[in-house]
């Protein structure tokens, strides 16, 4: 039976509303939300997360018991090596931590030979692939990603880009992005949130990840990039 992971309902901050009569139903695969600054987005993820917000939700979440979370910033802690940063959810919760699964996942972000190593000796790059295992680690069905590529340079977003799709395949993943090139290279199903609503974005034919040079994607991203500027 198909997951019906996803949200229904309202949310505000103060007296600002931020969406009403909300519905979104995650698809298996990547799903991308885009939308203006202020409009929601990072509110509507950590309430799918069962993060703490400051906005007022009237609604019901539906979301698995496991849910794995990469946000824009890589959270490792500093006097912990790359190993122990991967599998320290593990070790909080008490749950067994296998060291030559956590290697093998190492490897296949690119990072093999790296657990001992620590955090100030890692580029801006090699610390979201540190990031990327330790949400791979938790073997979650259900994916959120806030904006987790957002800081890096082209070439090493293009890289990770492509890096999480291929090692996320098989999981519903929902990403927000400010980006519609990044939705559109990544994402089956899109959608934009503004104005309070929600609404659906065509998304490009497969396969995906669309190449960066694609000119269809270049001309997708920019026809999005007005409508998003249109309703902030």
């Amino acid at each position: 039976m198909a997951a019906n992971w996803g949200i229904t309902g309202s949310a505000r901050i103060d007296r600002q509303q931020l969406f009403t009569g909300l519905e979104l139903t995650l698809e298996p695969g990547w799903t991308c939300l885009m939308g203006p600054s202020g409009a929601g987005k990072s509110t509507l993820l950590r309430l799918l997360a069962g993060l703490e917000t400051s906005a007022t939700f009237e609604g019901t979440i539906r979301r698995p018991d496991r849910i794995g979370w990469m946000g824009q910033t890589d959270l490792m802690q500093p006097r912990l090596t790359v190993a122990q940063n991967v599998t320290l959810m593990a070790r909080l919760a008490a749950r067994p931590h296998d060291p030559v699964r956590t290697e093998s996942i190492l490897r296949s972000v690119g990072l093999a030979g790296f657990g001992p190593r620590r955090p100030e000796t890692l580029s801006g790059g090699q610390r979201q692939r540190v990031a990327l295992a330790r949400t791979l680690i938790e073997d979650a069905p259900l994916i959120l990603l806030d904006e987790p590529f957002s800081a890096l340079d082209p070439a090493n977003r293009a890289a990770m880009q492509e890096l999480a799709y291929a090692q996320l395949a098989g999981r519903t993943v929902l990403l927000v992005t400010h980006d519609p090139a990044e939705a559109l290279r990544l994402g089956t199903h899109l959608f934009m949130l503004a104005q309070g609503g929600l609404a659906t974005v065509p998304a490009l034919a497969p396969p995906h990840p669309r190449d960066s040079s694609d000119l269809e994607l270049a001309l997708a991203a920019g026809q999005i990039l007005t409508r998003i500027r249109q309703s902030s």
